[in-house]
C-alpha cells in the first residue's frame, strides 16, 4: 500500500510522471525502464567438470576431538567450503589425515560407544568399540566411519567423494608431491582440540 500510494502522490505531484529508484539521483528511470533492464538479471552458478578445481588438504589429528574434525572434514569432501559449490558435481577436495592413532573422543564414547558390522552369515554380527579398535591399531576405521556418516547417505556421488580421503596412523604420508596444504584444525577453535 505504501509504496503504490508513493507512486500515485508522485504522479500526482511531478508534470513528468518519473519515479527516482535507487541511489544515483542524477539519472532517473521510470518504473518500465528498470524492469526491462537485462544488466541488473543475476543467474545461478551451476559447476561443470572444467570448472571444478581441487586442491590437497592435509589435517593433523594430534589430540583433536574425532566429531568436530569429521565434520569439517565432511564438509571439504564435498565442496561445501566453495563459493562454487554444487550439490550434484564433485567438487570437493582431498583430504589427507595424519596421526590418526592419537585422535581423541569426549565424554565415555571410547568404551561405551559400540560399532556394529556383520559378516553375511547367520548369527555373524560383530562389534567393537574405539578403545578396542584403537588397541588393535586401526584407528583410521574410526575417522573413516565418523566421516561417512556425515556425508550423503547412499548416494554414488558420496562414495566417489570418500575415496578423495587417505589415513595414515602415523605423521608419514606418500603425498608430498601434491604439496597439500596444512589446516591447523586444532587452532581454529578452542574446542576443537583436548
Amino acid at each position: 500500500m505504501g509504496f503504490l500510494s508513493s507512486i500515485s502522490t508522485q504522479k500526482q505531484n511531478s508534470p513528468t510522471s518519473r519515479l527516482t529508484l535507487g541511489n544515483d539521483l542524477s539519472t532517473p528511470r521510470t518504473l518500465f525502464e528498470c524492469k526491462n533492464k537485462k544488466e541488473h538479471v543475476m543467474k545461478t552458478f551451476s559447476a561443470t567438470p572444467k570448472d571444478i578445481k581441487k586442491e590437497w588438504v592435509m589435517i593433523d589429528a594430534n589430540g583433536v576431538v574425532l566429531g568436530r574434525m569429521a565434520s569439517y572434514v565432511a564438509k571439504v569432501l564435498r565442496g561445501k567450503h566453495k563459493p562454487s559449490f554444487t550439490p550434484h558435481m564433485d567438487c570437493g577436495d582431498y583430504v589427507v589425515i595424519i596421526n590418526a592413532d592419537k585422535v581423541k573422543l569426549t565424554g565415555k564414547k571410547k568404551t561405551d560407544k559400540v560399532y556394529y558390522r556383520h559378516t553375511g552369515h547367520p548369527g555373524g554380527i560383530k562389534e567393537a568399540t574405539p578403545e578396542y579398535l584403537l588397541r588393535e591399531g586401526k584407528s583410521d576405521r574410526i575417522i573413516e566411519k565418523a566421516v561417512e556418516r556425515m556425508m550423503l547417505k547412499d548416494s554414488p556421488l558420496a562414495r566417489r567423494q570418500m575415496t578423495h580421503l587417505y589415513i595414515y596412523k602415523g605423521a608419514e604420508h606418500p603425498h608430498t608431491a601434491q604439496q597439500p596444504k596444512v589446516v591447523d584444525f586444532a587452532a581454529m577453535n578452542v574446542k576443537n582440540a583436548r
